[in-house]
């Protein structure tokens, strides 16, 4: 081949070194001889290695004409057959053959194929080139995308998702193909909306949910989350706070869906938290009368609770003393007092408006959503 610019001096799994032949093989290919860029080296059996240039020096200044120039390489992979394959099961011997590698074998390389297909940008040593990965793959795993402050993360980020999506300068290039994608983005700093806005005539769905539209009733989350919402579970009565908190949870799902059976913890059905809140509150109020005749939950207006979960729900009420006596005999109820900390959290977290999306989320016009709102909250 006519482009040999040099030979190899040494070989080892993750170093080729080349000496360049002459300064004229430096001269004509300066361009190519970068750090970053590409060789294609002989391995002695009919194939080739790519190796990318890490490092240039020159050993001898004595005789400008005969100046000894080292090239340090990486090899990253073969080419067999006018294929590029990763890895290499062959390295060259010393005075092996050494060429630049054509546009031609890098657009194999990086270019499109049956595999790789989704577009990541072109190569910056050639910008005719473009790189493509593994669409399937690259979105299929977790991807991270680092740099310092204004090094253009968020940019990059909002170029990958449009070539996902479709968007090219600002024209929907699907706009007349079934292409269904779905992307969710937690724009915490409200960046990329500008890059998703696209023209009406150009038929892009852009769902923005801002804090001020976005709707997520409590009631649709599991126990798990509820009890991440609510409750510490680093302190000592955490137990008591779950169990009690999910008695009262099932208690109201119960009374607010009286049609529907078989209802756990679990289930997505409205219930009122701020009834359940009234619940807990009157567990941790309960003083129990302790007269023959009586012994139940007492109110300070002398009502007798027979049926906790017919009457707590609805308010928050004050009990009798606590008494020794004969004719007043109380005592504090099995939870009084327990609940003091975890109440004060939750009171806390309904006052918030911040979550308001979250704890009092209502309609347009006004109303509470309910079990019968629930595929329209999905939607």
């Amino acid at each position: 081949m006519s482009n040999v610019i040099g030979k190899v001096l040494s070989s080892s799994p993750d170093s080729i070194v080349v000496t360049i032949q002459n300064l004229k093989a430096l001269e004509d290919n300066k361009d190519k001889l970068q750090i970053g860029q590409y060789l294609k080296i002989a391995d002695g059996n009919s194939n080739y290695i790519v190796s990318v240039i890490n490092n240039i020096k020159a050993m001898d200044y004595s005789i400008e004409d005969d100046i000894k120039l080292i090239i340090e390489t990486q090899p990253i992979g073969s080419i067999i057959e006018d294929g590029f394959r990763r890895g290499t099961k062959n390295l060259p011997v010393p005075t092996e053959p050494v060429y630049v590698l054509d546009a031609g074998m890098l657009d194999r390389i990086f270019g499109a194929g049956a595999e790789y297909n989704f577009p990541m940008g072109v190569l910056s040593q050639n910008e005719n080139i473009q790189v493509k990965v593994n669409g399937d793959k690259f979105f299929g795993k977790h991807i991270a995308i680092v740099g310092s402050t204004g090094a253009g993360k968020s940019c990059t980020v909002a170029k990958i998702l449009q070539g996902a999506v479709g968007i090219n300068n600002s024209l929907n290039i699907y706009s007349e193909e079934q292409k269904n994608s779905h992307i969710i983005i937690f724009d915490i700093h409200s960046e990329y909306s500008a890059a998703f806005t696209l023209a009406q005539e150009q038929k892009f769905t852009l769902n923005n949910l801002s804090v001020d539209k976005m709707k997520l009733p409590y009631w649709l989350m599991n126990s798990e989350e509820l009890e991440s919402l609510f409750i510490e579970s680093n302190e000592n009565n955490s137990h008591n706070q779950i169990s009690m908190f999910k008695n009262a949870v099932i208690f109201n799902k119960e009374k607010h869906n009286p049609t529907i059976n078989d209802i756990t913890y679990d289930t997505p059905v409205y219930f009122d938290i701020k009834e359940v809140f009234n619940y807990i509150e009157n567990m941790n109020r309960e003083v129990i009368s302790k007269l023959e005749t009586e012994n139940c939950p007492k109110l300070a207006d002398n009502t007798l609770v027979r049926n906790r979960k017919q009457l707590y729900f609805d308010d928050v009420y004050e009990f009798v003393p606590q008494s020794t006596a004969a004719a007043t005999k109380a005592s504090n109820g099995p939870f009084h007092g327990e609940f003091n900390r975890f109440l004060s959290r939750l009171e806390t977290k309904l006052t918030d408006k911040r979550l308001n999306f979250l704890l009092n989320p209502t309609k347009e016009d006004g109303g509470l959503y309910s079990t019968n709102d629930f595929e329209e909250l999905m939607k």
